[in-house]
């Protein structure tokens, strides 16, 4: 069952990758500029955390209806603003990471629970 959701959800979220970069795009190493994203860059688990939500985030948006779509981006330009609150302070980064994958898995647990898809 695990495998068919996966599988429903990557051919669902592969099309519409290209849409979801102009929505949220990962972190950029190379043009990072804030504490935060220097922080982030520099440290594997938070490096780790970022390409975790950034990965939720695209296969949440993909799947939740358009109504819907514009709360998760709302949530997320508000969580963007907590995470640079934090600055370069990991513990705070790490806390605001967690908070937010759990909050999108959260997302996709009520989606896979409605089915069949």
């Amino acid at each position: 069952m695990r495998t068919l959701l996966a599988s429903i959800l990557l051919t669902a979220v592969l099309p519409l990758l290209s849409a979801w970069a102009s929505e949220y795009a990962p972190l950029n190493c190379s043009r990072a500029k804030t504490p935060a994203d220097r922080t982030i860059c520099r440290n594997y688990a938070l490096g780790q955390r970022e390409a975790r939500m950034a990965t939720l985030f695209a296969v949440t948006t993909s799947l939740i209806a358009m109504g819907q779509r514009g709360d998760i981006q709302d949530a997320q330009r508000a969580w963007l603003g907590r995470r640079e609150a934090c600055g370069d302070r990991v513990a705070c980064l790490i806390k605001a990471y967690d908070a937010r994958i759990d909050e999108l898995n959260t997302v996709l647990k009520a989606i896979a629970a409605r089915g069949p898809f």
